[in-house]
């Protein structure tokens, strides 16, 4: 397998196109929302006004369900011929929407009310007030981002996810995290879970990435990234571009008592290419093979539980509607 560090002479910032003309009240947004990360009775209210205020119809409001976490109602907004569909709530709310979304031109919007709000953090929308973020989703324009797909153990059935997936310890930590320390603490509620699976085992694996000889490591974890940050703004994939047609592989093979300070030094260190513990790689597709079912997550949901898996970027599938944030 031959190690990638640079992305493709192509890559760039993600391309946007103009909005519709403001004052067009044919517009129509649909909000598909998590009634359980709403932050109060008001949201909706305070919507509507927004729309009309910028010259936009009244929004199709529709919630999610347990049995249907947002795929069905992003569905349902694209038969009734809106412009946009904003995803509010967390980070799984935004996949199912994306989901739905992928290939076919229409817009997703991001109104965060999650904990992680991972793709907002990494697209540098406003997680701090969700009509503000609406806002700039009814005056932005159009940015043309990768998606990523995700087969677990041969199933016909492919998902999604914008951010990072992972199989091992970081989904592990996320199928333990408590649901109570995450309403109270935020993202360091995963920094407790983390600590908690610290002890456990590698298994065996098989990875390949563009169709090459496959690598055998004894792995803990395996990353795999289309936006750079995770929880807390760690930088855990410093290559990755949203934008870029390419799949960002990270390798986790702790050995030994100390490690995982190989790890953090794999991944904080400047020469990642040297350290043992940690390996990097990019590619169009990506395939694992385990010798034992480990957990499987997709932009921090707990998916389930596998033994082999097929990840394939889809290049410019899925369009944002976004205000762009201030140049650092």
């Amino acid at each position: 397998m031959t190690q990638q560090t640079t992305a493709p002479e192509n890559a760039s910032a993600p391309e946007s196109t103009p909005a519709p003309e403001a004052g067009d009240s044919t517009r129509r947004a649909a909000v598909v929302v998590n009634p359980a990360k709403a932050v109060g009775p008001d949201l909706r209210a305070a919507l509507v006004r927004l729309c009309e205020t910028q010259g936009w119809a009244e929004p199709l409001w529709l919630e999610t369900t347990v049995e249907d976490p947002g795929e069905g109602q992003a569905r349902e907004a694209l038969e009734a011929g809106v412009d946009v569909v904003i995803a509010a709530g967390g980070d799984g709310t935004v996949r199912c929407v994306a989901e739905a979304l992928a290939g076919t031109g229409v817009p997703l919007g991001l109104v965060p009310l999650g904990t992680g709000n991972l793709l907002a953090r990494n697209l540098g929308v406003d997680i701090t007030d969700p009509v503000a973020a609406a806002f700039d989703v009814l005056n932005g324009t159009e940015i043309t981002v990768d998606v990523v797909k995700a087969k677990l153990d041969h199933s016909d059935d492919e998902q999604v996810f914008l951010v990072m997936a992972g199989v091992g310890y970081d989904a592990a930590i996320m199928a333990d995290t408590v649901d109570v320390l995450k309403d109270r603490m935020g993202w360091l509620a995963y920094v407790e879970a983390g600590i908690r699976k610290l002890p456990g085992k590698p298994v065996k694996a098989k990875i390949s990435v563009d169709g090459q000889r496959p690598i055998g490591r004894r792995i803990r974890s395996v990353m795999f990234g289309n936006c750079g940050r995770i929880m807390g703004g760690v930088e855990i994939f410093p290559d990755a571009e949203i934008d870029d047609g390419v799949l960002d592989v990270l390798i986790m093979s702790p050995r030994g008592r100390l490690g995982w300070l190989g790890v953090v030094a794999g991944i904080f260190g400047r020469r990642k290419d040297e350290m043992e513990s940690v390996e990097y790689f990019q590619g169009k597709t990506a395939e694992i093979t385990l010798e034992h079912e480990q957990e499987f997550q997709l932009d921090g949901d707990h998916v389930g539980t596998g033994k082999h898996l097929v990840i394939s970027v889809e290049p410019g599938a899925l369009k944002i509607r976004m205000t762009a944030p201030p140049a650092a």
